[in-house]
């Protein structure tokens, strides 16, 4: 098995890719050591301390360097650690639980009823413009809420965190969401 590297936008994170499927649909973000408990994989990179952040994407894995771990250091370990369990055929979430979903957080407001063909649009937009372009970077982008104007998107992988992500987002998403939906005013990212 062939474990394929990348570099991304983030120098921080790098994304492999197993030549697999890594998520059959959705994806999933582990911003820490204890939301990794919900897959051993996740753990494995945690556990070797050289890891601030694990994100699954559909054919992928981005991982975030913590500070001050340089990925010549780093790289070997983790593609050990990714060789090892897709060689096992070890289970990416641990069995009985239900730590494997991750249902989208609702906005911190309530959405306006009559919003709903704006949200519809935006939300098409996200799924087959945006987020597909971003996975290619590493990472996802997650809708969180529209009112008034404003868009609420949840960078995740490799996209959290990185230098250029401000950019990308008010460049290149807001833009293309404001040309096809121009009740947007603003995009920001929480």
């Amino acid at each position: 098995m062939l474990i394929r590297t990348e570099q991304t936008p983030n120098p921080a994170t790098r994304k492999f890719l197993p030549g697999e499927p890594v998520m059959e649909a959705g994806t999933r973000d582990f911003a820490d050591r204890d939301s990794a408990e919900a897959s051993p994989l996740a753990s494995t990179l945690f556990a070797t301390g050289k890891v601030e952040g694990v994100f699954f994407g559909r054919d992928f894995i981005s991982v975030t360097a913590a500070p001050g771990i340089s990925w010549d250091e780093l790289e070997p370990e983790v593609v050990g650690i990714l060789l090892d369990h897709f060689v096992s055929g070890a289970p990416l979430f641990n069995a009985g639980t239900a730590a494997g979903i991750e249902v989208a957080a609702a906005p911190d407001f309530e959405e306006d009823p009559a919003d709903s063909d704006i949200i519809a649009q935006i939300r098409e937009l996200i799924e087959t413009r945006v987020r597909p372009a971003v996975a290619q970077d590493g990472g996802d982008i997650v809708y969180r809420g529209y009112k008034d104007g404003r868009l609420y998107l949840a960078m995740q992988g490799a996209c959290q965190g990185c230098p250029s992500s401000e950019m990308t987002l008010k460049r290149g998403i807001e833009n293309l969401i404001r040309h096809y939906v121009p009740e947007v005013e603003t995009v920001e990212a929480v």
